[in-house]
Order: structure tokens, then C-alpha cells, then sequence
């Protein structure tokens, strides 16, 4: 297991281009099992979870090819199906959440699915009802084995198009729907779909390789189906969620720092988020310039009523920026309110934060008040373990900002999601040892 060995109190200075979008990574990545054609992706993540979804894909028998830094090309016209039902599979597929994906594809193309029960961060019951309520009224037959840990598997010879109201906005749940469905006959009505750019990106992938999809960007898709995909070549967005965290991070260090090629109309209210937190910054084309600053303060609402900064599904605010928003909060002048609405282990990182000098109070699962510092006294460093990648980075942040020498350990929950994050922040200033 690797730490992070951190010498805080650097303040950064420099430029940072966020990585390729991890959440759009592991749909758009699935997809390729759609055809038997060649399809060409670019700005790709070199992150662990992906990582792991492209090895996973070739030992299924995909053609993986790296054409560049962060571009691949795949190729899945030679799929072995027979893998699905080994040891190897069952291992590799549990470890990484985003297997699950991985579904849809195999219904539309091959008539049947196997996946284990998936793995991924440690934040809260994240039921998977969604993606085979939607299977089931496209005519699939679902079935889960419960030995060896649990194992889905779905059959549909002849899938046909439906009208189905999710039971809730899930995201990864809608992209699996909506790939499922793509190939199924008839036209299929998706309501309550999730509506986050990740699924405008794969929807608008999808129709390049010959999809028909209408309603892209509302909760409303119509699914026209088709007999084929082809192969297409498609470009992801940047993170929002790692240009967020940089947000952050810049406040918290008082550093000077670019984000660039942000594509900032895809961030939605992101910016808007951390501005009423009081943190300054510029557009400057597509590139987000964030100035140092001695100090930031929480707006209030319009009554003077305490500020409350909650998630919820698109186009709200993302669910995983709220531990950075919290941690960002620790040294603002003014008070908070967290509300993690949608899971319920989320906040219980915030021990870490108390330990080095934070005023939180975690008021139940979903809840926590924060009464900013306003850099009346540091954070002091510490030892502390990554619970999950987000709250793993808002500690990494915490240390940053912090007098003295922090370790976090169980970093490889850092690297599921953040690419090179020591090399990159080293590069503008930061002092962070891999050990």
C-alpha cells in the first residue's frame, strides 16, 4: 500500500490542464463493444480505473491500440464471450465499479450479460436496481447468482423498445439503459434520465457511430432503434470534477494558479458554487485563472440566512465536489452547511480534518456545519488513510495547506481517479513524496 509524504505550507504557482473526464471514460469505453469497427478515442485518463477497464477490455478479445499520449484505438470484433464465466473475469470485472457498464453493450450486441457485483469506493449503499429495471422492461430476463460474492447475469434474445420512467436519475444506470437500447427494435422512452455532460458526451458518440437518439442534454431521451454501430472517433471532455478540486486547492494554498482548456460552458454551475465561497477568478477564453488569496468569504443568503451548499443530480451540483467544497471551506471566513443528499457515507472523512485543526460538526451521515478558520491558525499535519478518491484528494488538499508533514496512505483510492496528481503538482511548486 502507497502514501503520500506532504510538506505543507507551499504556496503553487504555475498552469495545470485537467486530465480527460474518468466519468466519461468508463461509458464511452464500454461502448466500443457496440461494433466491430474501429473506434478512435482521444484524451484518455492514464488513471488506475481506467487503466483497468481498457485491460479488461482486451482480455474480453477487444483490439487495443495506443495511437498516442492519451489516445487509443479499439477494436472489438472478436469478442470471446466465454470469458465472461472465468475466475479471471469475475476478479478483474468486481474490483472496478464502472464493469457495470459494461452490460448494456453486451446485451445490445451479443443478446446476454455477465457481470460480478462491482466494487469501487466505500461511500454509501450504490444499488444498481436502475440498470436492470431498465434491462427488464427492454425484455431482458435478469437473474443473480448469489455465490462466489454474487454474480448478474442478463439474457435477451430479442430486445424491444419500451417506455420507462428510472426510478431514479442515475447516471451510470441511464448510460447503460441508453446503450442497451440503441439496438433494440422499436423506439425506446426514456424518462427521468440522467442528464449529466457524461451522457451527452456518450450520446452524442453514439450517434456518430448511427444511433438515433433525440432529447440529448434533457431528462427526456427517444431512442429510435437501429440494426448496426460503426466505428466513429470521439474526444473527451476535461474533468470537471479535477478543475473543481484545482479551484479549491488554489484557494486553500493561496496560490496563483491556470486551469487550462476548461471548457467552462460544460462546467455548469461548478464555478458559481465556489464563488459564492468567495473564491475570485478569471475567465480568460476557455483557461480559469484563480489569483492568490489572503483570505475568501462564505456569501450568505439574500435573508442573511447561513449558506448551504447541497448536491443533486444535473444540472445541480455534483456530488463529487462536495468533500472538496467542504475541505475548501475549513479556512474561509464564515459558515457552511454540507448536505451530501445522495450518499450517506461521503462525509465521514471530516475526523481527519477535526484531528488537524478543522471546526466541523458532523451532524448525522448526510450533514456536516463548517465554521471557517479564516487562517486564524493553520491545520497541523498528520496520518491519515484515503477512505475514496474524492475525499482522498480533499485530504491531500487539507495537507497541502497544512504547517508540517502529513502522510496519507492508501493512495492508490487517489490514483482510481487523478492522473499523476503528485508529478503535476509538484511541476508548480507542491512538495509531495510517493513512499
Amino acid at each position: 500500500m502507497a502514501s503520500f509524504k506532504i510538506t505543507g505550507g507551499r504556496r503553487l504557482q504555475g498552469e495545470l490542464i485537467p486530465q480527460g473526464a474518468k466519468n466519461e471514460a468508463l461509458q464511452i469505453l464500454c461502448a466500443v463493444l457496440l461494433t466491430s469497427e474501429p473506434v478512435t478515442i482521444h484524451n484518455i485518463p492514464n488513471i488506475r480505473d481506467v487503466n483497468q477497464l481498457i485491460d479488461l477490455l482486451g482480455d474480453l478479445g477487444v483490439w487495443v491500440t495506443k495511437i498516442g499520449e492519451s489516445s487509443y484505438r479499439f477494436q472489438a470484433s472478436d469478442v470471446n464471450l466465454d470469458y465472461l464465466e472465468t475466475p479471471t473475469f469475475k476478479r478483474k470485472a468486481g474490483a472496478l465499479r464502472g464493469s457495470v457498464m459494461l452490460l448494456g453493450p453486451m446485451l445490445a450486441r451479443f443478446k446476454k450479460g455477465r457481470i460480478p457485483r462491482p466494487g469501487g469506493d466505500k461511500i454509501g449503499r450504490r444499488r444498481l436496481d436502475t440498470h436492470f429495471l431498465g434491462f427488464e422492461k427492454l425484455g431482458a430476463q435478469f437473474h443473480y447468482d448469489t455465490n462466489d460474492g454474487g454474480f448478474y447475469r442478463v439474457d435477451a434474445q430479442n430486445l424491444k423498445g419500451a417506455y420507462m420512467l428510472l426510478d431514479e436519475a442515475s447516471v451510470t444506470g441511464t448510460a447503460n439503459v441508453l446503450m442497451a437500447a440503441v439496438m433494440a427494435e422499436g423506439t425506446t422512452t426514456i424518462y427521468n434520465a440522467a442528464c449529466e455532460p457524461y451522457l451527452q458526451q456518450l450520446s452524442k458518440m453514439l450517434n456518430a457511430m448511427g444511433a438515433k437518439i433525440s432529447g440529448v442534454g434533457s431528462n427526456l431521451l427517444v431512442i429510435e432503434g437501429v440494426s448496426e454501430l460503426h466505428g466513429t472517433e470521439h474526444t473527451m471532455l476535461p474533468d470537471m470534477i479535477e478543475i473543481g478540486s484545482f479551484i479549491g486547492m488554489a484557494a486553500m494554498t493561496q496560490s496563483e494558479v491556470t486551469i487550462k482548456n476548461c471548457q467552462i460552458p460544460q462546467l455548469g454551475i461548478i464555478p458559481d458554487v465556489f464563488k459564492r465561497l468567495g473564491i475570485q477568478m478569471e475567465f480568460r477564453g476557455d483557461d480559469i485563472f484563480i489569483p492568490a488569496q489572503d483570505r475568501y468569504e462564505i456569501e450568505t443568503f439574500l435573508d442573511g440566512g447561513m449558506m448551504t451548499v447541497a448536491d443533486a443530480p444535473w444540472p445541480g451540483f455534483t456530488p463529487d465536489l462536495l468533500s472538496i467544497v467542504l475541505v475548501t471551506t475549513v479556512q474561509a471566513s464564515g459558515t457552511v452547511l454540507i448536505h451530501q443528499k445522495m450518499f450517506e457515507s461521503r462525509l465521514f472523512f471530516v475526523d481527519k480534518l477535526i484531528e488537524m485543526g478543522a471546526q466541523i460538526i458532523l451532524c448525522d451521515p448526510h450533514r456536516a456545519t463548517v465554521v471557517g478558520l479564516n487562517r486564524r491558525m493553520p491545520l497541523k499535519g498528520i496520518r491519515m488513510s484515503s477512505p475514496d478518491i474524492r475525499a482522498g484528494v480533499a485530504l491531500l488538499i487539507a495537507a497541502l495547506s497544512a504547517d508540517g508533514v502529513s502522510i496519507i496512505d492508501n493512495i492508490e483510492q487517489i490514483d482510481r481517479g487523478y492522473q499523476n496528481i503528485d508529478t503535476r503538482l509538484n511541476a508548480i511548486g507542491a512538495e509531495i513524496t510517493r513512499v
